[in-house]
C-alpha cells in the first residue's frame, strides 16, 4: 500500500499551487476527487502549451498538475450542486480550495458551513494574502507574490534590474506549503480526533522562503543586493564559465578550498593563510573570482567537472532542460515517466521524487479527462441513482 491510502480529499482548487499539492498527495496514494466547473474545468486546461492528439489538443500544463485524480463537474452556483459538495464533505478527510477570500461562505462551502457536517474535516484555504491583514482582498499570481515577498529583488545579476527565476517559485513552493499543512493536519488529527481550518497565504509562503536572506537583515541590517550566481555569505559559490563556452556551478566549503586551488593550478593560494577560511575570502571577493573565473576559462567544462569529482570538490554542469530530462542519473532514478492518454497517446510527466521502504512508491495515472468520474463518484459516494444523475445534468447542477 502507498503511505496515504484510505484518504478522500475533495480539491475544489484551480490552476497551479493547489492542484500541485493534490497531485502529490494523490501519487502518495489519497483518492482525489477534483470538483471542476461544468463545460470548461479548470483555466489550465485552456492553458498554453498545448498537446496535439488525433481528436483534440490538450493542454500540457494541466497535465502537469493534475495526474492521478479523478474529476467530477459541479456547477457551485446551483444549490444543488452546493448541496453535491457538501456531501461529499461529509465522507472526505481534506478539503483544499484557493478561491478569493469570502467567495465560498456566499455558496454555503466555507469551513463554518462543512465542518458542521464533518467535524474532523481538515479544511486548507489557500489565498493570495491570507484570510486577515489589509491585503486580505488584493488579488494575485506568482509573479506578484514572487515581487512583493522581495524573491525578484534577490534575483538578477549585479547592477542589474530585478529578474523572475525561471520556474513559478511561489505556486511550486505554495503547492509544497500545502502538502505540509495537509499532512501535519492529519498527524495532528490522529492525536485529538479534531479537525481543523489552515488559512495559508502565498504571500506568506514566500516571506517564509526568504530564510537567509531575513537573517543578514536581522543580523546585519544589511539589504542583499542581487549577485547573480554568487552566494552572499560564501565562496566559492558561483557559476563560471569554461573554456569551451560552457557553465558549471562551483559551490564548496573550507575543506574543498585546497583541492580546489590544486586542480586548477592555483598554488599560491592554496598555501595562503588568508584564504583558507571562508571570511578572508569574503574580505577579496573580487580578487578571487576574478581569479578563479581566469583559471576556470582554461579548461574545458566536463574535465574541470572530472577534476572536480576526482578530489571531492562539489560542482555540476549548468544543464537545459532538454540535457535535463535526458540525463543518465535521472533516468536511473525513474524521474521521467510515461503514461497513456486517450486523447494525445502517451505522454510525459515527471515523478513524486520519493522511494519508500515499507510503502509502495507512488505511482502515476493519467490526468482525468473533464468530467470523467461524476456518474461514478455520485453513485459510489452518494448512492444516486441513474435517473437521479441524468436530473442533476439537466438542471445545470453537474
Amino acid at each position: 500500500m502507498r503511505p496515504l491510502e484510505g484518504i478522500t480529499i475533495l480539491d475544489l482548487s484551480r490552476v497551479l499551487a493547489c492542484p500541485f499539492a493534490s497531485m502529490i498527495l494523490a501519487e502518495l496514494g489519497a483518492e482525489v476527487i477534483k470538483v471542476e466547473q461544468p463545460k470548461t474545468g479548470d483555466e489550465t486546461r485552456s492553458f498554453e502549451p498545448m498537446v496535439q492528439g488525433d481528436t483534440a489538443a490538450v493542454s500540457a500544463y494541466y497535465l502537469a498538475f493534475n495526474r492521478s485524480k479523478r474529476s467530477i463537474t459541479v456547477n457551485l452556483r446551483s444549490p444543488q450542486g452546493q448541496d453535491i459538495v457538501r456531501q461529499l464533505a461529509t465522507q472526505a478527510d481534506v478539503v483544499l480550495e484557493n478561491f478569493p477570500v469570502g467567495t465560498l461562505s456566499k455558496y454555503g462551502l466555507d469551513y463554518a458551513a462543512l465542518r458542521a457536517v464533518n467535524e474532523q474535516l481538515i479544511y486548507v484555504s489557500c489565498t493570495g494574502f491570507g484570510m486577515t491583514g489589509p491585503y486580505a482582498n488584493r488579488k494575485g499570481y506568482d509573479t506578484v507574490f514572487q515581487a512583493m515577498a522581495g524573491i525578484m529583488s534577490l534575483t538578477g545579476e549585479r547592477g542589474g534590474g530585478p529578474v523572475k527565476p525561471g520556474l513559478p517559485v511561489a505556486d511550486l513552493s505554495s503547492g509544497l506549503w500545502v502538502t505540509i499543512a495537509v499532512l501535519t493536519a492529519l498527524a495532528g488529527r490522529d492525536k485529538t480526533g479534531k479537525g481543523s481550518h489552515v488559512d495559508f497565504s502565498m504571500f506568506d509562503g514566500q516571506v517564509g522562503l526568504l530564510s537567509l536572506a531575513a537573517a543578514r537583515w536581522f543580523a546585519l541590517a544589511e539589504v542583499p543586493e542581487r549577485l547573480g550566481t554568487e552566494h552572499p555569505g560564501r565562496i566559492p559559490s558561483a557559476a563560471f564559465v569554461c573554456g569551451d563556452g560552457k557553465w558549471v556551478q562551483i559551490t564548496g566549503s573550507d575543506q574543498h578550498w585546497v583541492p580546489l586551488c590544486n586542480l586548477l593550478g592555483l598554488e599560491d593560494w592554496a598555501s595562503d593563510a588568508g584564504l583558507t577560511k571562508n571570511a578572508g575570502r569574503l574580505a577579496r571577493r573580487e580578487e578571487v573570482m576574478a581569479g578563479l573565473q581566469a583559471a576556470i576559462s582554461r579548461l574545458d567544462r566536463d574535465e574541470l567537472c572530472r577534476r572536480c569529482d576526482a578530489v571531492g570538490v562539489p560542482a555540476g554542469p549548468i544543464l537545459q532542460v532538454d540535457e535535463v530530462l535526458g540525463n543518465e542519473h535521472v533516468a536511473a532514478r525513474g524521474m521521467v515517466v510515461e503514461y497513456p492518454h486517450p486523447q494525445i497517446g502517451r505522454f510525459h510527466g515527471l515523478k513524486i521524487p520519493f522511494r519508500f521502504d515499507g510503502f509502495d512508491d507512488p505511482s502515476v495515472t493519467r490526468p482525468p479527462m473533464l468530467g470523467e468520474h461524476t456518474h461514478d463518484i455520485l453513485h459510489e459516494k452518494l448512492s444516486l441513482s441513474d435517473a437521479e444523475i441524468q436530473r442533476l445534468h439537466a438542471e445545470g447542477a453537474i
